[in-house]
């Protein structure tokens, strides 16, 4: 049987409406004990990640573990993003055995869950898990996750990906909502969150654009 290429995105790719994203605590506490991304690049990288799901207007629940006894706010890179979104705080280290997030994961209704957050090893492989178990699609952004040790994301990360989990990275989530640089309507969006956020790809859009005036379309 012949196989016929069409021009079309695969169904396993992203979209901005095919997902909830759940970013969970990113929080001063949980981000003290974390070594196996430096503080600069995992804010910056959740940074990336809220700004692209805002600006692309994924659906987005933000969740925290005992905020104001124990673990501290919300990293403001996050809620700058989302200004005036609740805050949903927990007492159990799996976000998906709360009630009021799973209402809400309920209420938007999409199968796919995209997970980034503290502590990979506890506070991501436990909805991770979960969600498979109930026939979601999960997704995991690897460098917007962390642990007490690279030993410790790293297992987190193959015990997940072995369940099923899809793990990519945060300027690869930017870049896949993004997907086509013809889609004028969030080009010069997508390439300002890169610019921000983006590292050594940023500085080069930078560079490109000042220079030589230059345009990925």
């Amino acid at each position: 049987m012949s196989i016929k290429a069409t021009p079309t995105a695969g169904a396993k790719l992203l979209t901005p409406n095919d997902h909830t994203l759940v970013m969970i605590d990113f929080q001063s506490q949980m981000a003290f004990a974390t070594h196996s991304i430096d503080a600069v690049n995992l804010r910056n990288n959740a940074a990336l990640v809220a700004n692209a799901a805002a600006g692309f207007g994924v659906s987005t629940i933000l969740t925290t573990v005992a905020e104001k006894s124990f673990s501290g706010p919300m990293f403001s890179e996050i809620t700058e993003a989302f200004p005036g979104q609740k805050m949903l705080d927990r007492t159990s280290m799996n976000t998906w055995e709360d009630a009021a997030v799973i209402d809400r994961v309920n209420e938007i209704g999409k199968k796919r869950i995209v997970l980034s957050g503290l502590w990979t090893g506890v506070c991501i492989v436990g909805p991770a898990l979960s969600a498979l178990d109930q026939g979601f699609e999960v997704f995991v952004i690897a460098d917007a996750c962390g642990d007490v040790s690279a030993e410790a994301h790293n297992r987190a990360m193959d015990r997940m990906v072995q369940a099923g989990a899809q793990p990519m990275t945060s300027l690869q989530y930017l870049l896949e909502l993004q997907r086509d640089w013809a889609r004028t309507d969030t080009y010069e969006m997508t390439t300002g969150i890169a610019k921000k956020f983006g590292g050594a790809y940023g500085l080069g859009v930078t560079y490109a654009k000042t220079m030589f005036g230059a345009h990925e379309g």
